[in-house]
């Protein structure tokens, strides 16, 4: 069974039901969550919806990187780079997506201070290929305050928004809805989404789950990518 028929079984069984999950516990590698990584497992029982947690290998796909050209895969990491991986829309218009990207970056100015830059990756997604191009996505990195030329930042921008919305939820068990953007000044629509940042080791295992992305605590975040990139 691959990873993507994984997330969708879990669903269809009715393992999801409960509160929503707030960081790992039990994975596909083992009971006890932990074979594999390099954190002890957290607090925490899955939850709807369904997405990867500690212990839960890194779902495997390719998207373009539209400002390098590149294809980025999450398997060409393995063996080479720990990395944290998001989904966001540079047209957010409740501070969602720029706090996400912001925990992202942050760990990214520590990686540079430390001396480890070149063991991480940072993979925030788009869901909104449609108007992220890849001249709004560089002008939203300046923004942000993203260094892109450390060579560690991919913006990941899907094919199309079909696309990119069969790959958040066969991935990450992740529903993604155009909504009517009426309510926001100049914007035609707008997307509700789950603030989920994911941590993923060397080995390609999922180390922590922060579903509370936007709100999740920056150092803590940073402390737990240092030790799992330095392991």
């Amino acid at each position: 069974m691959d990873r993507r028929h994984f997330l969708r079984s879990f669903a269809a069984t009715g393992v999801a039901a409960g509160t929503t999950a707030t960081a790992g516990c039990a994975g596909v590698l083992g009971n006890s969550g932990a074979e594999g990584t390099v954190l002890g497992p957290p607090e925490q029982t899955r939850g709807d919806p369904v997405h990867p947690i500690h212990g839960d290998e890194m779902p495997e796909f390719t998207v373009p990187d539209p400002i390098t050209g590149e294809e980025i895969s999450t398997e060409q990491f393995e063996g080479e780079r720990a990395f944290l991986w998001t989904s966001f829309y540079t047209n957010c218009p409740d501070g969602v997506c720029p706090a996400l990207i912001l925990r992202l970056r942050r760990a990214q100015e520590y990686a540079a201070e430390k001396g480890f830059g070149d063991e991480a990756a940072f993979l925030p997604l788009t869901f909104d290929p449609e108007r992220d191009t890849s001249q709004v996505l560089h002008e939203y990195a300046g923004q942000q305050g993203v260094d892109l030329d450390a060579g560690n930042w991919h913006f990941l921008r899907p094919e199309s928004y079909e696309a990119g919305k069969e790959l958040m939820m066969d991935s990450f068990g992740l529903k993604i809805e155009k909504t009517d953007g009426e309510r926001y000044e100049n914007l035609e629509y707008a997307f509700p989404h789950y603030g989920l940042i994911l941590l993923v080791n060397k080995q390609g295992i999922v180390e922590r789950s922060y579903p509370r992305g936007p709100s999740t605590d920056i150092e803590a975040l940073v402390d737990d990518f240092e030790r799992v990139v330095t392991a």
